[in-house]
């Protein structure tokens, strides 16, 4: 594996995106890239986790919060 396809599992990597066989196989490219690879590997996991706090919260409807409480009050009851 060249360091671009390393590059390109990384990314894969951080998501939890790779197969066993995949991740056997990064997981040796990553032994063999060193720092070089541990300092890409860092930087996706910073840009994961920048998207992700950049991801507004998708508004919740009024009906899903009815029916939320309903369990709620359901799981009290019971």
């Amino acid at each position: 594996m060249n360091f671009s396809q390393f590059q390109n599992q990384a990314r894969l990597y951080v998501i939890g995106a790779l197969e066993a066989e995949e991740l056997e196989e990064f997981e040796k490219a990553r032994t063999k890239f060193g720092k070089k690879g541990e300092d890409f590997i860092t930087k996706c996991y910073a840009l994961h986790e920048a998207f992700a706090l950049s991801l507004r919260p998708a508004k919740s409807s009024t009906a899903l919060k009815e029916r939320l409480m309903a369990m709620v009050r359901a799981k009290k009851e019971a």
